[in-house]
């Protein structure tokens, strides 16, 4: 008989899409498409022209986050190996981009107001039949996607999806939308999509010991791979998770936005994105080791690989009872549907919720909220800000919101009225444009209005703004990038002198000369909250 193990405790279980990071653009077809060949493809084309260009700006801090591809020279001839792989397997994806580009162009050139109808028969063959014309009010021409049609196609990779395992000690990665990850004698690579039920059981291996021989035939673990994957299991249990039993509503702050709200009933976790790696750190954080057995809700905020991270997301898949997206079903490039994506990638009940709709359950309620800016002003709907309400007590989730009418936000409070806790982001500098959706754009952008649409959060006047119109007892800075363990998928590295750590002290400050508790969250924090009353809600 095969004995049972755990599985260590910082394991790291990374998914990729065709060797790369695998972020939500890498898995919404149309989006993936773009990537590969306006992302991928380039940053590769760069580093095989000119290695030495990349490794010299790897090495300064000021280029962190730009398009550097941090592999050492003597390895070009792997990273050409990979980019005549590319060409090869995914050339139906490098076709689909350039006929989105072909389309714009048709549309730009002949759309002129008078009917669509006769266009259909020029638009691209690749996308006939998966893309519909329209005009806007202003006689714009555009086209949406049939996305539910793309997820059956070829276009979607599952193939290309895959699971990297190895064991990890400290937090350093390079740049995830940059650095593809080459073949290493020490990572366990196995070419399994990302709703494959080896994941979870995987997963599961954390608390619970499971048959070796039965997990290694689920996963296809071959003979040559059996040292790898027998490295990353141990005999000895983790410690027992103490469920949280008081009378009272507990939040704990796991880094960035990851907020998870619990009481003895119920248990509500925010953007996870979580240190999931049991080792030691100069910065105290909670780990997977403290999220309960059964995540009841998880929240979505929005579409960006800080807030969506299917490195934290597919471990935690067996866990969750209800994955709260928000709704959309545009079919723009831009922007995905949530719902959609989670679902192909193997999630069970996806809720998609609309602005001003509510979830309610046992004395609580969850209610989606508008979010305007951080978006670079591109049409994206996909965004939501979250109140979660338990017992009378209201936390309100503003991710990374900037109040760019008030107006908006003095309507909101009038249906949720005053708040207790507020958590905002305050990264209000924020990334180009281009930086996150430049594989999108067809047409050339200028550097001005690149830099002037940016994906920025508040800064303290506009944290303060939202202050006065909600009223909160409590505000905490989050969603700032700062945990050591972000620096591979933000880029960012403050200092005291950085424009958000000046902007979200003083907000701090001025928050606290009012008599309201402020701080700005770093690696982990508890608090205990009580409830205002027992009203309970039926489903």
């Amino acid at each position: 008989m095969s004995e049972k193990m755990f599985l260590k405790p910082n394991v790291v279980i990374e998914p990729l899409v065709d060797n790369w990071y695998a972020w939500s653009h890498l898995v919404s077809p149309a989006t993936a498409a773009m990537n590969i060949a306006g992302r991928h493809l380039t940053i590769m084309e760069s580093f095989i022209s000119a290695p030495e260009i990349h490794v010299n700006a790897v090495a300064n801090p000021k280029m962190k986050g730009g398009p550097f591809m941090d592999v050492a020279i003597s390895r070009l001839d792997e990273v050409k190996a990979l980019y005549e792989r590319t060409l090869k397997e995914q050339h139906h994806m490098v076709k689909f981009a350039a006929a989105v580009k072909e389309l714009d162009r048709l549309l730009a050139n002949e759309a002129d107001g008078a009917g669509l109808e006769t266009l259909y028969e020029k638009v691209p063959a690749m996308l006939k039949g998966y893309v519909e014309l329209f005009y806007d009010r202003n006689n714009n021409a555009d086209f949406r996607f049939f996305e539910s049609l793309l997820y059956k196609s070829e276009y979607y990779i599952r193939g290309a999806q895959s699971i990297a395992l190895w064991i990890t000690d400290n937090d350093h990665r390079p740049f995830c939308l940059s650095t593809p990850r080459l073949e290493d004698e020490h990572v366990l690579h196995l070419k399994i999509p990302f709703d494959h039920p080896g994941i979870d059981a995987l997963a599961r291996m954390k608390r619970i010991p499971q048959d070796v021989a039965y997990i290694k035939k689920m996963l296809g673990i071959t003979a040559d791979q059996d040292h790898l994957f027998d490295a990353l299991l141990t005999a000895t249990a983790p410690p027992a998770y103490q469920k949280y039993t008081g009378d009272k509503i507990r939040m704990r702050y796991f880094g960035h936005a990851c907020i998870l709200v619990e009481t003895k009933d119920v248990s509500i976790l925010v953007d996870p994105l979580i240190s999931y790696y049991g080792y030691h750190s100069d910065v105290e954080h909670f780990s997977d080791a403290d999220l309960p057995d059964v995540i009841d809700y998880v929240l979505i905020t929005h579409n960006h690989q800080d807030h969506i991270l299917f490195e934290t997301l597919l471990p935690l898949r067996h866990k969750i009872n209800n994955l709260i997206v928000p709704r959309t079903c545009g079919g723009k490039l831009e922007d995905p549907d949530l719902k959609m994506m989670f679902i192909n990638a193997g999630f069970k009940n996806v809720v998609a919720i609309d602005e001003m709709e509510e979830v309610r359950f046992e004395d609580a309620v969850i209610t989606g909220l508008p979010f305007t800016g951080e978006h670079s002003d591109l049409d994206i709907l996909t965004k939501s800000c979250y109140l979660v309400e338990i017992g009378g007590f209201k936390l309100l989730f503003l991710a990374d919101s900037r109040i760019i009418e008030p107006a908006l936000y003095k309507h909101v409070k009038e249906q949720i009225g005053s708040v207790d806790v507020m958590f905002l982001g305050m990264e209000c500098d924020g990334a180009p444009l281009t930086w996150l959706y430049g594989p999108l754009m067809t047409k050339k952008i200028s550097r001005e209005h690149d830099g002037s649409r940016r994906l920025a959060g508040s800064d303290c006047a506009k944290g303060m703004a939202l202050v006065d119109i909600f009223d909160p007892k409590e505000v905490y800075v989050y969603a700032m990038g700062m945990e050591p363990w972000l620096e591979f998928i933000s880029s960012i590295k403050y200092t005291d002198e950085s424009n958000p750590i000046i902007q979200s002290n003083r907000l701090v400050d001025l928050c606290s000369q009012r008599g309201i508790i402020a701080e700005r969250l770093f690696g982990e924090k508890e608090l205990l909250y009580q409830k205002k009353d027992v009203q309970i809600f039926e489903f």
